[in-house]
C-alpha cells in the first residue's frame, strides 16, 4: 500500500473516530431511506397494473413509504452534514495547534506561502467534499436499495445491469487515476499562485517602480500558474464529465436492451416497467453522485497534502503546550544572573551551490542587568545568534545555560516566557496582552509617552488602528514589551525605522529606563553613534565573535579596532 494513502486513511479515521454513533445511526438512516425509496417504486409499479380502483392500503403504504423516506433522508443528510463540519473544525484546530507547536526552524522551512494554501485552499477543499458527503450518501443508499429491488425482480435482468455498471466502474477508475493527476498538477500550480499573491501585495511599491518586474510577476509568474490551474482543472473536469457521458450513455443502452429482449428473456412486463421506473428514477441519485465525485477526488488530493502537512509538523518542541497558562515568571519577574551559551554552533543547510552558513562555536556569558549590543555586517549571524539566545533555535553543539544551569529541550518555553522582544521581521497583534490589570489604563500611558496617542488608543484590548508608518507600528510593538514586565527585553534593530528624535529617545532614554528596572537588555544595531550607551559591545563576522569591547565609550567607527577582550 501506498505510505501516502495509509496516512490518509489513517488520519480520516482518526478525524471520523469521536463521530462513529452518530455516523452509524445517520448511515442506518440513509440506508433506511434506499430501501424505502425501493419500496415506494415497487409500490408505484404495482399500482400501475393493479386491476380496477387501487386500494386504500396501497395508499396507505405509499403514504407511509414516502414518510419513512424522507424523515431517512432528513437524518442521514443533517447527521452526515454535521460529522462532516465537526470534523473539518477538529482538523483547522489540530493543524493548527501542530503549527504553533511547531519548532521555528519547521515554520521557516515550510515556508509561508505553502502553509496558508494548505490551512486555506486544502481545508476548504476537504470542507466543500464534506458538505457535498451527506447528498452523496444518500444517493449511495438509495442506489443500494434499488439495486436489491432490481436483483428481486429479474435476477437475468440484472445481470445485463450488472455488466453496464462493471463497464462504467472501469471507465470511473480510469477517470478518477487521470483526473487526479491533473489535480496534483493543479494544486502544485496553487502554491506558486499563492507566493506570487504575496509579491503583488507585500511588493507593491517595488513593482510600480520596476515595469520590467511588474511584467514579470504579473504576465508571467502569475499568469501562467493561474492559466495551469485553469488548464489542469479543465482537462479534469473534462475527463470526469465524459466519464459522466459515457456513464450516461450505459445508463439509456440498458433500458434500450432491456426493452429489445424482454421477450427473449421471457420476463413479465411487470418485471421490464419496474426496471425501467426504477433504472429512471436512478438517474438523477447516479448523476448526484458522479457531479459529487470530482470533488471527492479533488479533496483527496488536498487531503493528501493537509496529511503530508500534519506528518511534517507532527513532532512539536518539548514542553510546549499553547494552551497552558504563562508560567509565573512572566509577570513582574525578578532579575537574572546570566544567560551564556557555551560551545554553542548553529549550521543551516546550504543553498545550490553555496556554501552553508555556520554560526559559532559561541561562547558568550550576558551578566544579569546589563545593556548588550550585538553588531556586525549584515549576514554575519546576529539574529542566528539572537535566536540561541532565546531558545528559538536550540543549538545543535553546545548548551545555553541560564543561572549556570542547562536549558533543556522541556524547559525551553518556560524559559522564553521570561523574554520579551521586538524582531526586525516583527509582527504586531492588534491585541494586548497584560499579565494583569486594565489593559487600556495599563497602555494610555505608554501610547503618550511614544507620541502616538493622537493616532492610537486602545478600545476592548485591542490598538484602533495599525495602519501607521513603519516607525510608529514599531512604538506600538513596544507598548507590548512594556506590559509583559520580563526581565529580559530584545530589540533587533528597533531604531531602524525611528526618525533621528526618536532614535535619539530610544538610545539615550527608553533604554537607560529599562535598565534602571534591573533588566538584561540585548540589542542588534547598526548605529554606530550610540554604541558608547552600550555595558558590551560584541561584534560578529562570518558567523563568529571577533571582538567583544567592555564599556566602549566613543562609538568605535568602521575600520578603526575595537579593544579585543579574552572570548570566554
Amino acid at each position: 500500500m501506498d505510505p501516502n494513502q495509509e496516512t490518509l486513511a489513517h488520519t480520516a479515521l482518526r478525524l471520523l473516530a469521536p463521530f462513529w454513533p452518530i455516523g452509524v445511526f445517520a448511515t442506518c438512516m440513509g440506508a433506511l431511506s434506499g430501501l424505502a425509496t425501493a419500496w415506494l417504486l415497487a409500490t408505484i409499479n404495482r399500482a400501475l397494473y393493479a386491476d380496477g380502483d387501487i386500494a386504500a392500503a396501497l395508499m396507505w403504504t405509499f403514504a407511509g413509504l414516502v414518510t419513512v423516506t424522507l424523515a431517512g433522508e432528513i437524518v442521514s443528510d443533517l447527521g452526515n452534514s454535521w460529522i462532516g463540519q465537526q470534523i473539518i473544525a477538529a482538523l483547522r484546530k489540530e493543524l493548527v495547534a501542530k503549527v504553533v507547536a511547531a519548532p521555528i526552524e519547521q515554520i521557516e522551512r515550510y515556508r509561508a506561502h505553502r502553509l496558508l494554501s494548505v490551512l486555506g485552499q486544502d481545508v476548504d477543499a476537504v470542507s466543500i467534499f464534506s458538505y457535498n458527503f451527506s447528498s452523496l450518501a444518500i444517493a449511495l443508499a438509495v442506489t443500494s436499495g434499488c439495486v436489491l429491488y432490481l436483483v428481486f425482480l429479474s435476477p437475468i435482468i440484472f445481470l445485463i445491469v450488472a455488466v453496464a455498471i462493471a463497464a462504467g466502474v472501469l471507465v470511473n477508475f480510469w477517470a478518477r487515476k487521470r483526473g487526479s493527476a491533473f489535480y496534483e498538477e493543479a494544486r502544485v500550480a496553487q502554491d506558486e499562485v499563492y507566493r506570487q499573491y504575496r509579491a503583488i501585495t507585500e511588493g507593491a511599491k517595488e513593482l510600480r517602480l520596476n515595469r520590467d518586474r511588474r511584467r514579470r510577476v504579473h504576465g508571467e509568474q502569475l499568469t501562467e500558474a493561474i492559466d495551469r490551474i485553469r488548464d489542469m482543472k479543465v482537462r479534469a473536469f473534462s475527463i470526469f464529465m465524459s466519464a459522466n457521458a459515457v456513464d450516461s450513455a450505459l445508463f439509456f443502452v440498458m433500458i434500450a436492451m432491456i426493452i429489445v429482449w424482454q421477450g427473449w428473456l421471457g420476463v413479465e412486463r411487470t418485471a421490464v416497467s419496474g426496471f425501467i421506473l426504477v433504472l429512471l428514477y436512478l438517474k438523477g441519485p447516479l448523476d448526484q453522485a458522479l457531479a459529487a465525485y470530482s470533488h471527492f477526488v479533488n479533496a483527496q488530493v488536498s487531503f493528501r497534502r493537509i496529511a503530508e502537512l500534519s506528518a511534517d509538523f507532527a513532532d512539536p518542541e518539548s514542553g510546549f503546550a499553547a494552551a497552558l497558562p504563562t508560567p509565573a515568571a512572566s509577570g513582574a519577574s525578578p532579575g537574572i544572573g546570566s544567560i551564556a551559551l557555551r560551545g554553542a554552533r548553529y549550521a543551516f543547510p546550504a543553498g545550490e551551490g553555496a556554501e552553508p552558513f555556520v554560526l559559532g562555536p559561541i561562547d558568550l556569558t550576558i551578566r544579569g542587568g546589563e545593556l548588550l549590543f550585538i553588531v556586525g555586517e549584515n549576514g554575519c549571524g546576529k539574529t542566528t545568534l539572537i535566536k540561541l539566545l532565546l531558545a528559538l533555535y536550540p543549538p545543535q553543539e553546545g548548551e545555553l545555560l541560564l543561572d549556570g544551569a542547562p536549558i533543556t529541550a522541556a524547559g525551553r518555553d518556560d524559559y522564553r516566557q521570561l523574554i520579551s522582544a521586538v524582531f526586525f521581521d516583527y509582527f504586531l497583534f492588534d491585541d494586548l496582552v497584560a499579565p494583569d490589570g486594565d489593559v487600556r489604563e495599563k497602555a494610555g500611558p505608554y501610547l503618550e509617552a511614544l507620541e502616538i496617542a493622537h493616532k492610537v488608543t486602545v478600545e476592548n484590548g485591542r490598538f484602533s488602528t495599525t495602519d501607521l508608518s513603519a516607525g510608529q507600528r514599531k512604538r506600538l510593538a513596544l507598548i507590548q514589551v512594556y506590559l509583559e514586565q520580563r526581565p529580559i527585553v530584545v530589540f533587533d534593530e528597533w531604531a531602524a525605522e525611528q526618525d533621528p528624535t526618536f532614535r535619539r529617545v530610544f538610545y539615550a532614554e527608553m533604554l537607560p529606563a529599562f535598565k534602571a528596572q534591573g533588566k538584561t537588555l540585548i540589542v542588534i544595531s547598526h548605529d554606530d553613534r550610540y554604541f558608547g550607551s552600550a555595558d558590551r559591545l560584541v561584534r560578529l563576522d562570518k558567523g563568529r565573535i571577533v571582538e567583544i569591547v567592555e564599556a566602549p565609550g566613543e562609538a568605535p567607527r568602521r575600520g578603526l579596532p575595537l579593544q579585543q577582550e579574552e572570548v570566554a
